[in-house]
């Protein structure tokens, strides 16, 4: 999932008490409007084992009690109803009392409880009160002999997971469209759910939708509508409660190849399809690198425009945002990404949020072993050297002794959201980048590999990730121990003074040509030919603030940039437009703007 602080903006509001996603849902709401204007028991001992961590992990934003009851397989029964802005229907626990509880307890969050069962028979239930960030508790009496438990409900206007668009706020303009975003902990919001990052369970699903609408979930999907409106999803592989997702909408098919494909609305898929040519040939490269990819299709649904998000890695259907359709592919690394996630994240995740970089920090340093592995080493360099400068910003927006720059992180009482930082992401990256610097890659590799085999649909804390890589790679070299110094990394502030550097070589060639512009050089002198869009955002980045206005001007006139169609290149430019007060940006700008629902653009 994309972080929450990137170049060029960062979301302070340490004090709302409505969720981050909730928030940034509503932005583009406005934008819009604007704009308009696996083998069951094999995996069932996974889960077991997932869900005893749970116990050492110490999970403070869940209120279940998955750790003793566990939960086994979900069965939903939900109807989708635009008219209420409501999913409602039933959700049913199998679920495992070995330990023999007396309750069954689990996460929800504005959502209303009609009646539930167990095992078949009437049984009561008590809600507690409402926890800041948490929701409330469900309670549900049962004994030790427990098997199943079916829940009635129906979800609330707040639910913090649901995004419900008309027609005028998608690409189309014909048809609503619903999409979920759960994680971190907003699956509670339209699933009764034990709402925990190592909380393990296989679900199947009944979704009735309005006819001529097409739904989606992170599971096998249909390839196209059928007459009837319902549809039936089965996800024989145990996820986490925060890799739930819907999607409901005007939505059509394309192949790419044998195993992966595009759904986009049908206005955008044409365009979808094309950017996305190389994402077969990306998940072999993948697997080339790290194993097979265990969950067996990789689709990717573009979302409509509002989506606040560049992307986010449900099994099986990767959601993305349409800013990456620039036309030129240029910004199919974000996919890279999500594809990455399927490994670090889907396949091995984090016990807890304290313990997010494990999944995001592995993720950035795979989608670019993998970005490199198809294209070279020098665009690969490119974006580890502005994922460096991402991490500067972050930290000094965070304070360089702040514990927030730490990558165990303490959450403690606070929104998970608030661990969304490039902390997590390029810190994280660059300590597996100083692992690997200083063992070589073929063992980085081989370790890499073997990790994800043996923790394939399990959790793992920072600590646990430690101990496995003592044992298994340091393996008593006090020397190589103390070249990474990896307790300075996990527990200490900032960024470290043995972090790793990538090569500057094409990123020398760009200051060059800055510099040059800035002693007088006219822009169409400029040996820009062969920029990739990367080199771009470090040419336009490292300009001097503000630019004046005779500069911006003369840069607009041979690159076009108030008119690009690269939202990165465009949110960089516009930035520095306000800056300069280069109001001749200003209508281009005001159309983006209004056009996006992207947190890093808004």
């Amino acid at each position: 999932m994309e972080r929450h602080i990137r170049s060029g903006g960062r979301i302070t509001d340490k004090n709302a008490k409505h969720r981050m996603i909730r928030k940034i849902f509503s932005l583009a709401v406005v934008a819009s409007t604007l704009l308009a204007a696996c083998n069951g028991d094999k995996k069932q001992t996974a889960t077991n084992t997932t869900q005893a961590d749970i116990m050492q992990a110490k999970d403070l934003h869940t209120q279940s009690n998955a750790d003793v009851v566990i939960m086994k397989h979900l069965d939903l029964d939900i109807s989708v109803s635009f008219d209420k802005k409501q999913i409602a229907g039933y959700a049913t626990w199998a679920i495992d009392n070995a330990k023999g509880e007396k309750s069954l307890k689990l996460d929800t969050y504005d959502l209303t409880i009609d009646s539930v069962w167990v095992d078949g028979k009437a049984g009561e239930y008590k809600l507690g009160d409402f926890v800041t960030h948490l929701g409330k508790q469900l309670d549900i009496p049962i004994t030790a002999t427990t098997k199943e438990v079916r829940i009635k409900y129906a979800s609330g206007a707040d639910a913090t997971a649901l995004q419900w668009l008309n027609p005028q706020q998608t690409h189309d303009k014909k048809q609503p469209f619903l999409y979920t975003q759960s994680e971190s902990i907003y699956a509670r919001s339209w699933i009764p759910c034990a709402d925990g990052p190592g909380i393990r369970f296989t679900y199947s699903a009944k979704v009735t939708v309005p006819k001529g609408l097409l739904a989606l979930m992170s599971a096998e999907n249909p390839q196209q509508k059928n007459d009837s409106g319902i549809y039936h999803f089965v996800m024989d592989m145990p996820v986490p409660a925060y890799l739930m997702a819907l999607a409901v909408g005007d939505i059509q098919f394309k192949e790419i190849d044998a195993r992966t494909g595009v759904y986009a609305e049908p206005g955008m898929l044409a365009k979808a399809r094309y950017e996305f040519e190389d994402v077969g040939k990306m998940v072999s490269t993948a697997e080339k690198l790290y194993g097979p990819y265990r969950w067996g299709r990789y689709d990717v649904l573009v979302l409509p425009p509002g989506f606040p998000i560049g992307g986010m890695e449900n099994p099986k259907l990767t959601f993305c945002t349409p800013t990456i359709i620039s036309g030129d592919r240029s910004l199919v690394n974000l996919i890279a990404h999500e594809l990455a996630h399927n490994w670090s994240g889907n396949l091995v995740t984090n016990a807890t949020w304290n313990d997010f970089w494990l999944n995001e920090g592995f993720t950035v340093y795979f989608e670019r072993r993998l970005t490199e592995a198809m294209t070279d080493k020098s665009y690969a360099d490119m974006l580890w050297e502005l994922g460096y400068q991402d991490l500067q910003k972050s930290v000094d927006e965070l304070g360089r002794t702040s514990k927030d720059t730490h990558l165990k992180l303490d959450l403690t009482g606070r929104d998970p959201d608030d661990g969304l930082t490039d902390i997590a992401y390029e810190k994280g990256a660059l300590l597996l980048k100083l692992i690997e610097n200083n063992v070589g890659r073929e063992k980085m590799d081989a370790f890499l590999n073997q990790y994800f085999k043996e923790h394939a649909f399990k959790t793992i804390t920072t600590e646990q990730f430690i101990s496995y890589l003592n044992t298994n790679l340091i393996k008593g070299d006090s020397a190589l121990a103390k070249k990474i110094d990896i307790n300075a990394w996990v527990y200490g502030p900032g960024i470290p003074e043995n972090a790793p550097r990538a090569d500057h070589e094409r990123f020398d060639k760009v200051d060059a040509a800055r510099k040059g512009f800035i002693n007088g050089t006219a822009p169409k002198d400029l040996a820009t030919k062969d920029w990739t869009t990367h080199e771009w955002l470090h040419f336009l980045r490292k300009m001097p603030k503000p630019m004046t206005v005779d500069h911006m001007t003369a840069l607009d006139a041979q690159f076009h940039f108030s008119e690009s169609g690269n939202s990165e290149i465009a949110d960089q430019w516009y930035v520095m437009a306000i800056a300069a007060d280069y109001k001749a940006a200003y209508p281009a700008m005001e159309a983006f703007l209004s056009s996006v629902g992207r947190r890093k653009f808004i």
